[in-house]
């Protein structure tokens, strides 16, 4: 568990540093900009790295669980937040659409909806401590994103990127849903 503990703090720490404007300005003044970004992605894959050793020594060792979610009232609701979270993320990374003009952020909602399924079907200790800490991180950052001015994108209309969006969005959910197993031990239905 230590492992993980230490790679949430160093990833959401590093992601936590970059909403401190004026000092993350002040660092990039003496890295430069690509110093920064270097340190900041290193920093960030080591972080990944020791959540997954960590969260895989924790489940190898045992679950510990808190509580039991109730599988036929949070299950359905789990599955379409995470459809929804599959569609934020590609909206991403879309060229502009309504979608994503909607969303504002939609990688940071995409966030919110992935830690928040997860957090409705598991209810032991490793899990809520990692969905949990993504899902606090992903609302904090919205309010620093808001409260910084930053809008996004003007708004579009409805066009062929909304339907790109939503069918990659789609095959993405349903590739992840069938591999689950295969990539992450556990089964997704």
């Amino acid at each position: 568990m230590s492992y993980l503990i230490l790679g949430l703090a160093l990833f959401l720490g590093v992601h936590f540093f970059s909403t401190l404007r004026g000092t993350r300005a002040a660092v990039i003044g003496r890295l430069g900009e690509g110093g920064y970004k270097g340190l900041y992605s290193l920093l960030s894959a080591v972080g990944l790295i020791l959540i997954f050793i960590g969260f895989g020594s924790y489940r190898s060792a045992g679950y510990i669980q808190i509580w039991s979610p109730p599988f036929s009232l949070f299950h359905p609701i789990a599955l379409l937040l995470l459809w929804f979270a599959f569609v934020a993320l590609t909206a991403t990374y879309s060229p502009p659409s309504r979608i994503r003009y909607l969303l504002r952020h939609p990688m940071l909602v995409a966030v919110k909806a992935w830690a928040l399924s997860h957090l409705l079907v598991n209810g032991d200790l490793g899990s809520m401590l990692l969905f949990g800490s993504l899902l606090a991180w992903a609302i904090y950052d919205r309010i620093a994103v808001k409260r910084r001015g930053e809008t996004g994108a003007p708004p579009v209309g409805w066009s062929i990127n909304d339907l790109l969006v939503v069918g990659l969005g789609t095959v993405a959910y349903l590739a992840v849903f069938w591999l689950h197993d295969s990539l992450i031990g556990v089964t997704a239905a």
